[in-house]
């Protein structure tokens, strides 16, 4: 049988022939793509380079970061899920340059399914470059977690973005609680950091341009057994609460930072809920201050 053209073609599908079985359709993209040929000896070494003869150059000339907190990692056992605020595609390369090596030469970073591994060109360099591992994003994926949870069991340590995207407008967004199931289940610590000014640099939408940023670590969290963080949601909360305590902490000072967070008062990652053009003006006009809280990005 013969499949017919249907009226309108190519403007819509064509059929396909009834008691014609289809051929099985290839799925070797997205959240299918095969990383573990990126985590062999060879490829480790390859990205080692690449971090370092290009990468960390690039992040240097771009985005001339000041790290602090690295204080916090020191004695920190392995694996640690990195967990940090999203507004730029420079955040990963950001991180990965800032963390200690001992973290750095197995280290895997949760990159979005259907943005990084769509095409294979991109997914070969996510995953050699960066380490990248594709994460569906679209739908609760238990694969992506067994995934995830595979790789912290053989000791790799992850980079992962609980807002599951990067800010449209300067504003964080809700931590979604994949990363704290995941140091809940795994019993392994979590580490808030965050990532000032990438967004200056390398804006969603925007150019490449250069701009000064800020890594700040603070101090890792940890799951219990029992407690206010056994559950996940508590966890991915108290992970939000880092992460805009560093924030705060990195627009004004530590001392007044901490005072905040004592009280309960810390500027939210979310931003006030108010019409969009105000909160663009909030935005810039945190930026400006210098004796109070600035917002985060």
């Amino acid at each position: 049988m013969v499949a017919r053209p249907r009226p309108g073609f190519p403007w819509t599908g064509p059929t396909w022939p009834s008691g014609v079985e289809r051929p099985p359709v290839r799925r070797d993209l997205g959240p299918d793509f095969d990383t573990e040929w990126a985590r062999t000896p060879a490829a480790r070494t390859v990205r080692a380079a690449i971090l370092e003869t290009m990468i960390r150059p690039a992040v240097h000339v771009l985005a001339a970061p000041t790290v602090t907190g690295l204080d916090h990692l020191t004695g920190l056992p392995r694996p640690v899920i990195f967990v940090a605020n999203h507004a730029s595609h420079l955040d990963a390369p950001l991180l990965l340059t800032s963390v200690p090596e001992r973290f750095r030469r197995r280290m895997a970073v949760a990159g979005a399914a259907d943005y990084f591994f769509d095409r294979r060109v991109k997914a070969v360099i996510s995953a050699l470059a960066l380490g990248a591992v594709p994460i569906d994003r679209t739908s609760v994926s238990r694969r992506s977690l067994h995934h995830l949870a595979d790789l912290l069991a053989d000791d790799w340590n992850l980079i992962i973005f609980p807002e599951g995207g990067r800010t449209p407008d300067g504003w964080g967004r809700e931590f979604e609680a994949g990363a704290a199931y995941l140091a809940t289940k795994a019993s392994v610590p979590v580490v808030p950091v965050h990532l000032e000014g990438s967004r200056r640099v390398w804006r969603k939408g925007g150019r490449l341009r250069p701009a000064s940023t800020a890594v700040t670590f603070g101090r890792a969290l940890r799951p219990r057994a029992e407690g206010r963080l056994a559950d996940a949601r508590a966890l991915a909360a108290e992970m939000e609460r880092a992460v805009a305590v560093l924030a705060d902490e990195q627009a004004t000072d530590w001392w007044s930072a901490r005072r905040r967070a004592a009280r309960g008062t810390t500027p939210p990652l979310q931003g006030p809920g108010i019409a969009p053009w105000r909160r663009s003006w909030a935005l810039a006009e945190g930026r400006r201050r210098v004796s109070g809280p600035r917002w985060p990005f």
